[in-house]
């Protein structure tokens, strides 16, 4: 797990190593152990390097192949590197380092982009050719790690943080309009290759990129998600869909225990966290860690679990840590939380993934993570409506967006509100094929963009701004396919995720999978009362915000009068979201 960045000029002139060392610097925090700057002609790459697979100096980067004529940057972890490397040895090449940095290069090398089909893993990467001078770009199939661009006729810029490659300079930092309105109606979900900045792109999720010297380019996805059963498991039954996706998530969590250091493990309580300590004890993990982190109470609302997740650390004999968090500290960590995010997300499990990362990080190097479950399997409140609905697309819509189209005509001022976008695109993928239901509908889209630009694009943010790699197992692209595969009616049941709470009986206690659905937010920021209520005022109504000019003064003050009755279809706060987009901009002086 690191930071990587880049420079590809198409203009003749020299890379410009200042603004590459700024954008490398601003990710130290993403890879602590060691950096490393490159360049050759038009082409830089620079590197910040997180120790985890391999800690030997040979597997730094940038990594160079003279003899190959490639070079590379990395970021992310590839678990079936040792197979790869088996084969490319069988094919007469010679390794020189005993990481998964190495296998990509050779693996391109020997297969070119047919390469990218056989990782699993999470990763962005760069590869250039020295004598085609070509650069390719890729990333992985859920975009678990980032990749961010910034392009003009002159050069290519590219890095693991959007943030860093604002150090560069030369970057259109204008809002745009079209993720202006993704932001606030699709809960803060800006699609690829979409960012809230004009000037910054993001590669989309399974895809690569080849830009030759003359700053031509030519993308391709690599990877899809088709829904429904395959002819031969129509007549599995439920306790045979059971076993699969059990096995599949043996194998994914015992790949990601794969590392030179210890691996913990993100605990909330629910049964995703549960089973993956379950499943890693299953597979021999021994001195497991688990972390627990809780909010005060407000208003009778609960702001902790660890009634469960003590029950599983006892159970399992787990080394657990608990961390609870009071108010002052939320408001006080909170803007370098924001600093933190490569762009503005308002969930309110973003200030706890990041304080839960600062404790982690003083334990450990690695966590798996229990993110993807709730899309993968429909565990979400919407998937029922949907699956019922007439109308799959409006009952999507009215459950998940913060805001239809007619209040966000009234929340920002009329230079912003031109179209639909949001509810445009939610309708444009619906009409897409490869899924046929409503349900595999809305579950394709929540899998392949919301999952990736909220949950994931959450945790690789906050975990790397203290140098700590998320794994995530649930996303391991053949448990994704399998659950793609698995009939509606074994995952609506009980909430959602019926299959993955019955044959989670196998592994983990029954009270934590017949409990109540766990959902506690940071309540501080759901009421937004008090010192917080305050801090959000005056984000809002300062006169940096107000030139600006995107929020409608009028409807700003009907939020600050009375935030809890303004409360999004996902139990947010709408006041909450205006103010960390104001708040993200300050944070990053924009």
């Amino acid at each position: 797990m690191c930071g990587l960045a880049g420079e590809f000029r198409f203009d003749g002139r020299p890379v410009d190593m200042g603004a590459l060392d700024r954008t490398t610097h601003h990710m130290t925090q993403r890879g602590p152990d060691s950096a490393g700057l490159w360049s050759h002609g038009p082409i830089g790459f620079g590197h910040r390097r997180l120790k985890i697979m391999d800690l030997a100096e040979a597997s730094g980067q940038p990594m160079v192949d003279a003899e190959l004529g490639l070079s590379m940057i990395f970021n992310g972890a590839i678990y079936n590197y040792p197979e790869l490397r088996a084969e490319l040895e069988g094919l007469g090449y010679r390794f020189f380092s005993g990481g998964d940095t190495e296998v990509l290069l050779k693996g391109y090398h020997a297969w070119g982009e047919k390469l990218l089909p056989r990782l699993n893993g999470m990763f962005a990467l760069a590869i250039w050719e020295r004598d085609g001078k070509r650069l390719f770009l890729a990333r992985d199939r859920l975009g678990i790690k980032p990749l961010y661009l910034s392009r003009t006729k002159q050069r290519l810029r590219f890095a693991s943080s959007l943030t860093a490659i604002l150090q560069g300079g030369d970057v259109d930092t204008s809002l745009d309009p079209v993720a202006l309105n993704h932001y606030m109606s699709f809960h803060a979900v800006v699609p690829a290759p979409r960012t809230i900045l004009k000037g910054v792109q993001k590669l989309p999720p399974a895809h690569w990129m080849r830009v030759e010297a003359d700053g031509s380019e030519q993308t391709g996805c690599w990877w899809d998600l088709p829904y429904g059963t395959h002819d031969d498991e129509k007549d599995l039954t439920f306790d045979e869909w059971q076993d699969r996706v059990l096995d599949a998530l043996r194998t994914s969590v015992k790949r990601r225990n794969l590392a030179a250091v210890d691996v913990g493990v993100l605990l909330s309580g629910g049964v995703d966290s549960s089973l993956l300590v379950g499943l890693l004890r299953e597979a021999g993990a021994e001195k497991l860690q688990t972390f627990s982190i809780g909010f005060a109470d407000v208003g009778g609302e609960a702001g902790n679990e660890f009634k469960y997740s003590d029950l599983i650390a006892e159970h399992f004999g787990t080394d657990h840590h608990q961390l609870m968090i009071p108010e002052q500290e939320i408001l006080s960590e909170l803007p370098f939380a924001f600093k933190a995010m490569n762009e503005p997300m308002v969930s309110h499990d973003n200030i706890a993934f990041f304080l839960l990362s600062r404790e982690v990080s003083k334990h450990c190097k690695v966590v798996q993570s229990g993110q993807g479950a709730d899309e993968i399997f429909a565990g979400y409140h919407w998937y029922p409506k949907v699956d019922q609905a007439s109308d799959p697309v409006r009952a999507y819509q009215e459950a998940f967006m913060d805001r239809s189209f007619d209040e966000y005509r009234q929340t920002v001022m009329p230079e912003w509100a031109k179209e639909d976008y949001a509810g445009q695109f939610i309708r444009d993928h619906f009409a897409q094929p490869g899924a046929n239901s409503g349900l595999d509908k809305a579950l394709r889209l929540d899998t392949t963009v919301m999952l990736v630009d909220d949950p994931v694009k959450r945790v690789d943010n906050m975990t790397m701004a203290w140098g700590l790699e998320a794994r995530v197992p649930f996303l391991d692209h053949e448990v994704v396919e399998l659950a793609a595969r698995v009939p509606g009616r074994f995952k609506l049941p009980d909430e959602g995720k019926y299959v993955l709470k019955e044959a989670s009986r196998k592994v983990i206690p029954a009270a934590v999978i017949d409990r109540p659905k766990g959902y506690f937010p940071v309540p501080g920021l759901k009421y937004l009362e008090g010192s917080t209520l305050e801090w959000v005022r005056e984000a809002l109504t300062s006169e940096r915000a107000r030139a600006r000019g995107l929020f409608n003064p009028e409807y700003v003050d009907k939020l600050l009068s009375d935030p809890k009755s303004h409360i999004t279809p996902l139990r947010g706060s709408k006041l909450w979201q205006l103010a960390v987009l104001c708040l993200w901009l300050d944070a990053h002086d924009l």
